[in-house]
């Protein structure tokens, strides 16, 4: 049994589905049960809880053979995490996957990458067989702004001229499936899950670092309309999540985010999507094309949602 935490987010139900379609036993971990079977079907196993509730946390992970460790961005996420991986330890789990951040480490200036590095940092040193997969910049972190690109065909962000190896959810899901499955002989796998992942952490990236202005050239490709990228600065950035309706903290984050990126926190591209699944990471041109239709100037007529950075 696989236990897959945040899996209703956009990798932890990319994690659950290809963890499916591998023929693994699957539960999640969930909030909202008619949530989560609006996002991951009627197939799944469902443990509805919280982090914040230790005993749903405890009963998720029992008789568990691995677990994939991810919750969204919250000022709590070290206690919540740590405890998580305390429970599994305790519940005789093998195997645990944080699902990290590209440039995760205690005291980063970005909090959310601070947190994700306190929370390596435990699993390290936790005792359990552990993987820790770091994932590059969401391509789907543009679908924020895709309301805004169709009514102005315009993709504002404080983003420079900053190279960023965006990766898909889809691949991240993938990867940490090749890294998870083999748990669970019941599910018929009949093996050990495949040697050499314990210890390790890989970098999860797309196929090369692309500007936003590359980002927007392939948008315009997608939508056949044009698309044109506009640098914004960060206090500009700021203020405009915040009309958007962004909590101050999250939105300076965001730009604090931006400004690492700029400076090269982003841009390394690696092989290991290819190297764990077999298969090689879709490019931002792929993504663009499946999700034209959010982008498209014939939606321009719909309300501008928060997170555009103007």
């Amino acid at each position: 049994m696989i236990v897959v935490t945040g899996a209703t987010g956009n990798a932890g139900s990319e994690v659950v589905r290809a963890l499916a379609a591998r023929g693994a036993r699957v539960r999640a971990f969930v909030r909202d049960a008619g949530r989560a079977r609006a996002v991951l079907g009627g197939e799944v196993e469902l443990a509805v809880g919280d982090f914040a509730d230790p005993r749903s946390v405890r009963a998720a992970v029992e008789g568990a053979d691995a677990l994939l460790l991810s919750c969204a961005d919250d000022p709590r996420r070290v206690s919540w995490e740590t405890a998580a991986i305390d429970a599994a330890v305790a519940a005789g789990v093998r195997r645990i996957a944080k699902l990290s951040a590209m440039a995760a480490e205690p005291g980063s200036p970005v909090a959310f990458w601070d947190w994700h590095g306190q929370v390596e940092r435990h699993l390290r040193a936790s005792g359990a067989g552990w993987v820790i997969l770091r994932a590059s910049w969401y391509m789907t972190n543009l679908l924020a702004a895709a309301p805004q690109v169709a009514a102005e065909g315009r993709l504002y962000a404080p983003a420079g001229e900053a190279r960023i190896a965006m990766i898909d959810p889809r691949d991240v899901g993938a990867a940490a499936a090749a890294v998870l499955s083999g748990f669970g002989h019941e599910a018929g796998f009949g093996h050990e899950a495949s040697p050499g992942h314990e210890g390790h952490t890989y970098l999860l990236t797309g196929p090369r670092a692309i500007t936003y202005a590359e980002v927007a050239a392939e948008l315009s490709a997608a939508t056949a309309s044009k698309v044109e990228f506009a640098d914004v600065p960060g206090d500009a950035a700021r203020q405009a999540m915040i009309d958007d309706g962004l909590p101050g903290f999250v939105a300076g984050q965001l730009v604090a985010m931006f400004d690492r990126l700029r400076q090269g926190a982003g841009a390394q591209v690696t092989d290991a999507v290819e190297t764990l699944t077999g298969s090689a990471p879709r490019d931002f041109a792929a993504f663009a094309a499946d999700h034209a239709r959010l982008f498209s100037p014939a939606l321009a007529a719909r309300p501008v949602t928060a997170g555009g950075a103007r």
